[in-house]
Formats: structure tokens, C-alpha cells, sequence
């Protein structure tokens, strides 16, 4: 069966011997809430042979979403394959990387483990026959932060466009960004402006989802490092400016044949070259696609972006040639003998999402198409947009908030099986908390309008 994991495998003892060549001072453990935010803790190299064999317990009782405080015993377990020097400490403080899975103490995966939800998801679609790869497009902004001043007002880092080739500085520091990527085992396949002033994206190497979900964790730590260490503040808020457009996330996959890899999406002799099994996946996800949004799109701020910023999605439709918005899903052109690269493009996540919950989200919708033979809808190009608005108005939209989206995962079985109902019960408990927090507060914009007419 092979392996598609595409890590650089490594051993108890190839670890031990790389503390030795590189000098290499204290290992720092990372797992992630559910919300997403990377938690760490800090061990002494001279410690991390008894962690890499029994763990790292701690108390995970006040993280969110983690557990009751009399349940709050977890173990670290580090995952070998993610072991990575971090490039930006000093010489005589090196610190090395590892990913954690969280564990009970009795050594069974902690149910409120995003990483473990993801690879749940991934062992049902092996027991299909199907490894499931994806590849992000990640899109952020970089803010000028003065060391006196701070970082308020907003002033973007750089005033272009898109594909712009910017000033002097923000070439450099794209080329910073993308060489610390690389030395971190991420590989880039290319990096541009966007259209917002400050605003940039960097695609990223398609990966078993795994591999993808890890990668896009250590890329936004790394990215959020460099430019700090430059005096330049990098965000993956959705949409942190009124006068500036989204960021997302678009999301490419597909699914393989567990034994011989080949990409079971692709049909030369299909209009758009999606094999059935494609089309069901498609039709599962456009399905499920409001409840997923939950989770794809899980800030209050995301929706300031989608539907209403420019190339975010509004629309529960799929499409080939459609870019100008509106679409969810695209099936992006594959050249002649290139068809081993045929995939979906799923447009609404973004990048404040927990990449592990959204690839099983994502993969749990799609397998639930694959299972129960989903017919596909028509594809909606821009063409018809511009010509039928009356139709459109027959078409489901997105949910057009956090709360419409919560509400939409409440009554969705599939998606809510795919985070179990540990993670999913807290994941809506923490959400819902957000938003009461946001319908409490009194804007400026409520001020400014307000204030002297009432």
C-alpha cells in the first residue's frame, strides 16, 4: 500500500543525532486548540528522548474547548515526522519543532484533538480506498508596525495591486518570507501581491491534507515571525479594513487510490474531465456547504469577506471558468496529458480557519456525496450570471453570518459526525460565545451614525 504522506520520515534516532550535529538547545511542542491558535510547550533537548518515548503530560483544563478540569490529564505525543529546526532563533538557543497528537493518560487519541479529528476523517476515506490531498492558497495582509507609534492606523505595508512588483522592501521581504518557508520543508510554488495594498498570497505544494494542514500551522507561526522581526505586523484576519478587500483560502483537492496514487477525479471523456467519483465529491460538498462554512469561515469578520469583497464566493454553485466571484467550487483548466492534476477548487474557507478541522469537514462532505450518489447540479458560469439575475435568485447562497452559519451546522448530522460531538459541541459553544461577545459591543460606525440623529 503506499505510503502518500510525503513527509521526510525520522526516527527516535535520527532526531537524537540531530540535536548532536546542530546544536540544537530545547524542542518546542505545538498542538492547537480548537479554534486553531497554536498552543506550544518548551522542553530542554537533553529531555525530548523520555518525551519522543512517554509524552509530555499537561493540564489542559483551561484551554479552549479542551476538557472539564476533571478530566484535564493530556499527553503531548510528538509526531516524528514533523521535527524541524526553527530558523529564526540564535545559535547558541536552537530550537527544533515537533507536531503534537493529543492523547488521554491511558494512551487512547483525545477526542477534542483537531489534528486527531483530521486523521479520523483521513482513516475512513483509506477504508474507501481514497488518500485525500489538498493545497492552500494562502492569502494575508502585512501592516507597518512602528516600534513608537505601533501599529494604528492600519497602513499597509506597500500601496500596489495585483502581480504588482512592489518597492524594494516588500521584495525583499517577500523573498524573506518564502526563504524561511523553505527552510522550514515548506515548499512554495509561487508567491504574488494581491489586490489589496499590503496584501499577499503564497501557494503552497499539494500535499497529502495531513502533510497540507501541518504545513499551513508552521506557514502562518512563520510568517507572523519573520515579518515581526521586520517591525511589520502579518494578519490572516479575513477582512481587517473596510477600504481593503478579503483574504481567503482557497482550497484545491482531490482524492487518489490508496494503492497506486492515481487521481480517481480525473475523466478525459467528461466535459469538465471529472470522473463520476468527482462529481459525487462535488455534489457532497455544495450539500453541505452551508454548515461547513462554520468552520471554513469561523470569525464574525468572515463574513465582511464572503459574498461581499471582491472574488469571495456568494453562491452554492459550482463552475469552470469562474473567477469574478459568486462560484463556490471551480474546476480549475488542466492542459492536455496534465490530467493527473484534475481537482476541485473550494473557495469560501479562509485563512483564520483550523486547517485540521477544515480538511476533515471538507473531506467528510465530499465522501458523504461519494456515498450517497449525489446528483450534481448544473454548473453556473459567469456568462449565465450576467445574463439570468432571475434565476440566481433561485439559487442557495452562503450564510451571510457567523450566527446563519452555526445555525446551518446545528442541523447537519454529516458534518457535525466529522468533528464528533466533543469537538463539535465546543467548537458551537466557543462560537456562539463569540458572538454574543461582537452583538454586545457599540461600534464607531454605530457612533458616527447615531449619536446626532437619535
Amino acid at each position: 500500500m503506499a505510503d502518500n504522506r510525503s513527509y521526510t520520515e525520522m526516527t527516535k534516532e535520527a532526531v537524537l543525532s540531530t540535536i548532536e550535529e546542530q546544536g540544537i538547545a530545547f524542542f518546542i511542542l505545538w498542538f492547537t486548540d480548537i479554534t486553531g491558535i497554536v498552543k506550544s510547550v518548551t522542553v530542554p533537548a537533553s529531555k525530548i528522548a523520555d518525551v519522543i518515548d512517554d509524552g509530555m503530560h499537561f493540564d489542559g483544563s483551561s484551554l479552549e474547548g479542551f476538557a472539564r478540569v476533571a478530566e484535564s490529564d493530556m499527553v503531548l505525543m510528538p509526531d516524528l515526522s514533523t521535527f524541524v529546526v526553527l530558523p529564526w532563533d540564535d545559535t547558541d538557543e536552537r530550537t527544533a519543532r515537533l507536531i503534537c497528537n493529543v492523547q488521554t493518560p491511558e494512551g487512547s487519541p483525545f477526542i477534542g484533538d483537531p489534528r486527531n479529528v483530521l486523521i479520523r476523517a483521513l482513516k475512513e476515506a483509506e477504508q474507501a480506498g481514497y488518500s485525500f490531498k489538498t493545497g492552500m492558497e494562502l492569502e494575508f495582509f502585512l501592516f507597518r508596525n512602528d516600534k513608537e507609534k505601533g501599529m494604528f492606523p492600519l497602513t499597509p505595508y506597500d500601496d500596489a495591486s495585483y502581480f504588482d512588483i512592489s518597492n524594494d522592501f516588500a521584495q525583499s521581504m517577500r523573498r524573506k518570507l518564502i526563504s524561511t518557508l523553505s527552510s522550514l520543508g515548506i515548499r512554495v510554488d509561487s508567491a504574488h501581491h494581491e489586490i489589496g495594498a499590503g496584501q499577499y498570497e503564497v501557494d503552497f505544494d499539494y500535499k497529502h491534507a495531513l502533510v497540507s494542514a501541518d504545513q499551513l500551522l508552521t506557514a502562518r507561526v512563520a510568517l507572523r515571525t519573520v515579518a515581526q522581526r521586520n517591525h511589520i505586523h502579518c494578519t490572516f484576519m479575513p477582512r481587517p479594513s473596510t477600504d481593503l478587500p478579503g483574504s481567503g483560502m482557497h482550497t484545491h483537492q482531490s482524492l487518489h487510490d490508496l494503492t497506486t496514487d492515481a487521481n480517481v477525479f480525473a475523466d478525459n471523456d467528461h466535459e469538465y474531465g471529472l470522473s463520476e467519483t468527482a462529481r459525487y465529491f462535488l455534489a457532497g460538498q455544495l450539500c453541505h456547504a452551508r454548515a461547513m462554512c462554520a468552520v471554513l469561515a469561523p470569525l464574525v469578520n468572515s463574513y465582511k469577506r464572503l459574498a461581499v469583497s471582491f472574488e469571495a464566493p456568494k453562491y452554492v454553485t459550482w463552475a469552470h471558468v469562474n473567477r469574478a466571484g459568486a462560484a463556490l467550487i471551480r474546476v480549475p483548466h488542466i492542459s492536455p496529458g496534465k490530467e493527473a492534476h484534475t481537482r476541485l477548487e473550494l473557495r469560501c474557507p479562509d485563512p483564520s480557519s483550523n486547517p485540521y478541522l477544515a480538511s476533515a469537514v471538507m473531506l467528510a462532505a465530499g465522501l458523504d456525496g461519494i456515498q450517497q450518489r449525489m446528483p450534481l447540479p448544473d454548473a453556473i458560469e459567469e456568462s449565465l450570471l450576467r445574463q439570468d439575475r432571475s434565476r440566481m435568485r433561485q439559487v442557495e447562497t452562503l450564510p451571510a453570518s457567523l450566527e446563519e452559519a452555526l445555525d446551518a451546522l446545528e442541523q447537519d448530522d454529516v458534518i457535525l459526525s466529522a468533528l464528533g460531538p466533543y469537538v463539535g459541541d465546543r467548537y458551537i459553544a466557543a462560537k456562539r460565545q463569540e458572538l454574543e461577545d461582537y452583538h454586545r459591543q457599540v461600534t464607531p460606525w454605530e457612533i458616527d451614525r447615531y449619536i446626532s440623529r437619535y
